[in-house]
């Protein structure tokens, strides 16, 4: 969104590294400024800092996507099925899964 807010959140995500949320609202702001590819590092480290439920992993797979690698977005869901299915989302696994069988048409 705006450069004041992804600003902010580096100001948080600086004070304090290790706070998932700060990580997981800059990568949600990167991606909103069409920033993939810094919103990819962001969910990368909020991953390492959190066991996601599988919402981050349709956000890594829309950047992915929107950069064009498509392999990558279908890796994106799919980690994302075995997440959603780990924590009792089975909706959410078949919304990925429907998503992957779009890219592979």
């Amino acid at each position: 969104m705006s450069n004041s807010r992804i600003e902010k959140l580096k100001a948080l995500i600086q004070k304090d590294p290790n706070n998932p949320l700060g990580r997981y609202g800059l990568a949600n702001e990167l991606f909103k400024s069409e920033l993939y590819e810094d919103s990819i590092v962001e969910i990368n480290e909020y991953l390492k800092l959190k066991d996601d439920e599988g919402a981050v992993y349709r956000m890594m797979a829309e950047c992915y996507m929107r950069m064009g690698n498509t392999e990558k977005a279908k890796e994106s869901y799919s980690k994302g099925i075995e997440a959603a299915n780990r924590h009792g989302h089975p909706s959410m696994a078949e919304e990925f899964e429907e998503s992957i069988e779009f890219l592979d048409e």
